[in-house]
């Protein structure tokens, strides 16, 4: 064959095969995009279809908000109308009486005047016969006044003094009574110990050389120990003793202990001092811990926060005028819940501000306020019943006393302190507040002479007779007693007696 032929005849047969392929592959194309196409028309028929259905649905619910709005604001419509009608009628109710009330007014105003008018005459009228009746009786209206007065008076002091007398008769008699029993019932039923403390501390040495010891080259011993310790120490002619002085009852007994360890010891120099020091104060913290604990224990205390007791536990080393003050709170607490049992009143409370009720003097000295209003400050921080808290801060009358425990609470300091060797005062102090008794005594008009006896508990005062009578004296006492309760300190309580005396004498010649 012809190559060219054959070379035409391939050719034609390779433009057929691609022309026949093309077609094909067009036709498949075709096909699928007609296939994607009805595809397409069905999910837009669908979508349109769901569209529907939820364009219906929504239609539906906003119809019937819509109706529930309008429902709900025609209700609110009406009872806006209902509500406009009764302020409308209120209103004029309002106005009526209004009305009224001018017109009450008006009426008042003229009777006022009428009044007024009246009065204007009543008023000239009395003045004239006010003026006729001095004439009459020959006497300024002052004279008849101060007459009266001085007549009133006179009678008014005579029945005073003679209801104060009866009264007191009777208030003595019968509140005797009572509070013997009382206070007899608790003092027996307690008992403690009490120790008897100063400012002082005396420690005993084995010989006069361990003086020189204590005092050391050039005083170094004694400087450190005093600097250490917050104390004094006095190495007089004393033999074989020394004197740690503070006011501070703790730190006079840490140094009081130290000083007796090192002397045991026999090793006194700087570093040991200082070594023992802190050792002994350790040993003191414990001891006050554990007796402000045992202290409640003996006191039948409880539900107190471990500050409190601790505070508490201070007072072993206090005294005031010989009396512990650890001791007195625990005597107090059992005297307070005895007294509370036989009023009636809250023993728990009671026995608590009789335990509490010198916490204060325990403090630092460096805080200002009274003892009473720094323990109820102290103790109200802690979550102590205000109850208590009232007790502690009146039971010397610096605030008014709220509750019947607060008096029972004072009345149980005043037992404690006031028994027979519960307390003592040196001769100094004991002589002033003697003559101070004495001479408030004499400072009033009409007193001849006062005595002091009974160790200050009872005060007798001899008054002129031609100054003052019988009724008299009873107020004098009265006032002297007043006197001392806002002047002085004292335990217990003071007795005050008037004598008068009127004497006759003449001569048979």
């Amino acid at each position: 064959m012809n190559p060219i032929i054959a070379f035409i005849v391939d050719l034609l047969t390779l433009i057929i095969g691609v022309a026949a392929g093309y077609f094909y592959h067009r036709y498949q194309a075709e096909r699928a995009a007609k296939a994607k196409h009805e595809k397409a028309d069905d999910i837009l028929k669908a979508a349109t279809s769901q569209a529907r259905l939820i364009e219906s649905g929504s239609r539906d619910s906003a119809t019937k908000i819509v109706q529930a709005a309008e429902s709900e604001m025609k209700e609110r419509r009406i009872e806006l109308n209902r509500e406009t009608e009764r302020l409308d009628k209120r209103r004029g109710e309002l106005d009526s009486r209004f009305d009224k009330i001018e017109q009450r007014e008006q009426l008042l105003n003229k009777r006022q005047s009428q009044v007024d008018k009246r009065a204007n005459d009543i008023d000239k009228l009395y003045e004239d016969q006010f003026k006729k009746l001095e004439q009459v009786a020959q006497m300024t209206t002052e004279d008849a006044r101060k007459d009266l007065f001085v007549a009133v008076e006179k009678e008014a002091r005579g029945d005073m003094a003679r209801i104060i007398r009866q009264i007191e008769a009777e208030a003595r008699e019968e509140g005797e009574k009572r509070a013997r029993k009382l206070i007899a019932d608790a003092i027996q039923r307690v008992a403690s110990e009490h120790v008897a403390e100063v400012t002082r501390a005396v420690v005993t040495l084995p010989s006069e050389e361990m003086k020189g010891r204590i005092v050391g080259r050039n005083g170094r011993n004694i400087k450190a120990f005093e600097q250490a310790a917050g104390v004094d120490v006095i190495v007089d002619d004393t033999p074989d003793s020394v004197t740690v002085s503070c006011f501070d009852s703790v730190r006079r007994e840490i140094g009081r202990r130290s000083l007796a360890k090192l002397v045991l010891d026999g090793r006194i120099h700087p570093a040991h001092i200082e070594k023992i020091i802190e050792d002994e104060t350790k040993a003191v913290e414990k001891i006050i811990n554990e007796s402000g604990e045992q202290a409640a224990y003996e006191a039948n205390v409880t539900g107190l926060h471990i500050e409190v007791l601790r505070m508490m536990g201070r007072l072993k080393f206090r005294t005031s005028y010989g009396q512990n003050q650890l001791a007195h709170a625990v005597e107090v607490s059992k005297l307070a819940g005895i007294l509370a049992a036989e009023l009636g009143a809250n023993i728990e409370l009671s026995k608590q501000g009789g335990f509490l009720h010198d916490i204060g003097k325990a403090m630092d000295h460096n805080q200002d306020g009274t003892h009473a209003g720094l323990g109820a400050e102290f103790c109200k921080r802690y979550g102590v019943n205000p109850i208590v808290v009232n007790a502690i801060a009146s039971h010397h009358h610096e605030i008014d006393q709220d509750t019947v425990e607060a008096v029972i609470a004072e009345s149980a300091d005043a037992i404690s302190g006031a028994r027979p060797g519960a307390r003592r005062e040196d001769l100094e102090a004991y002589i002033k507040r003697i003559r101070s008794l004495e001479e408030m005594a004499i400072s009033f008009e009409g007193v001849q002479q006062a005595f002091a006896i009974q160790a200050g508990r009872e005060v007798r005062i001899l008054v002129k007779p031609d100054q003052i009578d019988d009724l008299s004296s009873v107020r004098l006492a009265r006032d002297i007693a007043k006197k001392i309760e806002e002047t002085m300190q004292y335990p217990g309580q003071i007795r005050v007696t008037v004598i008068r005396e009127t004497r006759a004498t003449e001569y048979a010649k």
